[in-house]
């Protein structure tokens, strides 16, 4: 587990993301967010995902 800080804008962003039912929870919304910009920035410049 880790902390994270940021603005509060973005925590409300996620809580209405959940709200809506597009992701469960705060941690699979940040899970997702994280994977795609692995995804894009540095797999798939690296051929592990093409």
């Amino acid at each position: 587990m880790i902390t994270v800080k940021m603005p509060e804008i973005y925590v409300e962003g996620l809580d209405e993301l959940v709200k809506i039912g597009r992701y469960s929870s705060r941690s699979e919304v940040i899970r997702v967010a994280i994977r795609d910009l692995l995804k894009k920035e540095l797999w798939i410049s690296e051929g592990e995902f093409s």
